[in-house]
């Protein structure tokens, strides 16, 4: 992402005001108080960044699209590095309202209130980087993702995994679209080797061996294919650790 070549086409108050960080601090400045924006020395006319007064949270990045008059954001929790707000438009003005907030410690409901093209991830806030909390926070927004996706098997099949207790408390994640459960959350992962995959359209949903692995078994519905994945699960899991990476000596 970047201005184009010819940026006076899509941007030419960018252009006039010598940044995308300035024009954001001038479109700012017509509504309340400025806040910190960051220029980007190796894009300075497409990407700016925000940070924000919540430790936990990484600096919002905004950058502009090539072809079209547009911008997008993406607010990540700083421990993981995942979204947890994104979207674009073409409106400064509302970028300059979600980046306020955004720095300010608003909440990210209050942030998508502020601004609507704002999009939640579904991912919470986590400080103080509890594993079981983490791993609520993941399952909430794999169901959002799914339900949003234009693939109905793949939402059956998220939802029949969260409605299974002992799957609930295990860190879900997916490699290519296979669902995938670790004994430990990000940043080191601890994966179970059993998964599962979802048909396109037609098709029957799949449990592996492990992730790219042979065909354990076929399921005609995501409730099947969950029970038989629970068949092939280690007894004894007990509750999500926290997945520290190793350090070094």
């Amino acid at each position: 992402m970047g201005i184009p070549n010819n940026p006076d086409d899509h941007y030419p108050d960018v252009v006039a005001a010598g940044s995308l960080a300035a024009a954001l601090l001038a479109i700012a400045a017509e509504s309340g108080p400025t806040f910190p924006v960051i220029l980007s020395e190796a894009n300075p006319l497409g990407r700016a960044t925000v940070p924000s007064t919540v430790p936990h949270r990484n600096a919002m990045a905004i950058n502009g699209y090539t072809w079209k008059r547009n911008w997008y954001i993406r607010g990540e929790e700083a421990f993981q590095d995942m979204e947890l707000i994104g979207g674009d438009t073409d409106d400064l003005a509302e970028i300059a309202k979600a980046a306020r907030a955004w720095h300010d410690g608003a909440t990210l409901t209050d942030i998508r209130e502020t601004a609507s093209f704002v999009h939640l991830s579904g991912r919470f806030e986590v400080a103080d980087n509890d594993p079981a909390q983490l791993t609520a926070s993941e399952w909430q927004h794999m169901r959002i993702e799914a339900g949003e996706a234009d693939w109905p098997q793949y939402h059956e099949l998220i939802e029949a995994a969260y409605a299974e207790p002992t799957l609930r408390v295990l860190y879900p994640f997916t490699s290519h679209w296979t669902l995938r459960f670790s004994t430990s959350t990000r940043p080191c992962l601890t994966p179970l080797p059993p998964c599962l995959a979802a048909p396109r359209r037609e098709g029957r949903y799949t449990l592996n061996a492990h992730f790219m692995g042979d065909v354990i078994t076929e399921a005609t519905t995501a409730d099947e294919a969950v029970t038989a994945l629970l068949s092939h699960m280690p007894s004894g899991l007990g509750t999500v650790t926290f997945g520290a990476a190793p350090q070094n000596d």
